[in-house]
Order: C-alpha cells, then structure tokens, then sequence
C-alpha cells in the first residue's frame, strides 16, 4: 500500500505518481549497542542505469563496496547522513533513525517530488512520500540508498575499532554477539555505546 507524509503524522493513501525526481531512501545500525544510525538517500539516473542492485544484507562485502563506488559515480546525486550516539540515547532509536532519514532527504542537491522509503514507517519531509515494506528488494533506489548506509556505518565502526580495539567493532559493527557482550562486561561501555539499550544499561547500572 502506497502512503503520503507531508508536515502532519498521518498517512494517506497515493492513488497518483507524481511527475518529477523520487529519491530512495533506507538506514543501517538500527539494532546495534554502539555507533550512530545511518541513513543515506539516493536519485538514480535512469540514463546509467547499475546492474546488481538489491538489498545490502543480500551482498558481499566486496560486492557493496563496488556499488558503493558505482552508485556515488553514476547517481544524478546522493546523500549519507547520521543520527549520533548522544541523538539515539536523548530522543529513542526510532526518532533518531527519522532524524538521519530527515537529514539525508535535505542534503541531496537535487529536490525530489516523491521519497520512497523501505519499512512501514516515515518521517516528516516537505513532500510527498510512501513507505515500502521489503523495499530494499523492490525498488532500486531503495536498494542504492542501503547499500550506501551499510557501507559508510560499516566503515565508521572501523574508526570506532581502531579508538577502542578492546570491543572488537571492526568484527560485529556494534551488535549484540557473545563476542561484544563479554568486551562489553570486562571494560565497560565506551563513548561509542548507546546507554540507552538494555544490555548496556545493566553495564553501566553496575
């Protein structure tokens, strides 16, 4: 089901396609510990169109990286943006997943008619806009816009690796494995961690 969004909360069903430039838009690091959540739009150019396009959980990590080349090459234009740890922790992982949605929608250089956006959620933009649950495997500028926000989160949790080697970022980017969790336990939570998340909640109460 299509839905529109403008400035109000309520969605309303798009029974038109409006003329003019639609933006893909998705997140990565959602459900992590630690690090920002990302966001990246994109406005392909249907004049260099990019084969192997699909959701960026679906690929390699060698495959992502070359269409995360590609796509910032060959896209009208594109924009990655974040919501930080300090975000997260304040307004709830949700709303800061909006932020960088937000975010990411106001730095594309070029202004599009209609943002389409993977899930069943959407924040609040000055357009029209239409959530698309498993959009990352429907549309392609879905698709582009995960595999920007994937690669970009995953190239910040290396940078997050290489300040605080103990936790092991570079390998579970942030997520809760066993792995993390007995890091986590023995030093405690860095700057990177998100207080807000149970598990580091219970670490920190201690």
């Amino acid at each position: 089901m299509r839905s529109r969004r403008s400035s109000q909360p309520e969605q309303v069903s798009l029974d038109w396609a409006p003329a003019g430039l639609v933006a893909g838009v998705d997140e990565a690091g959602r459900g992590p510990l630690a690090g920002p959540v990302f966001a990246a739009a994109v406005i392909l150019d249907d004049l260099q169109p990019i084969a192997g396009l699909a959701d960026s959980k679906a690929l390699t990590a060698a495959r992502r990286a070359r269409l995360y080349d590609e796509i910032r090459a060959k896209a009208l234009c594109c924009c990655i943006a974040q919501a930080s740890t300090e975000e997260i922790d304040r307004i709830n992982i949700l709303q800061a997943t909006m932020l960088a949605m937000q975010r990411a929608v106001q730095g594309l250089r070029l202004k599009p008619v209609l943002v389409q956006v993977d899930g069943n959620r959407l924040p609040t933009l000055p357009m029209a806009a239409e959530a698309i649950v498993k959009g990352d495997a429907k549309v392609q500028a879905i698709s582009a816009a995960s595999i920007l926000a994937k690669v970009a989160r995953d190239l910040f949790c290396e940078q997050m690796h290489a300040s605080h080697p103990q936790y092991g970022f570079a390998t579970h980017k942030g997520y809760g494995t066993a792995e993390h969790l007995a890091a986590l336990k023995a030093h405690g939570a860095s700057p990177w961690h998100r207080r807000s998340f149970g598990p580091v909640r219970e670490v920190c109460a201690k």
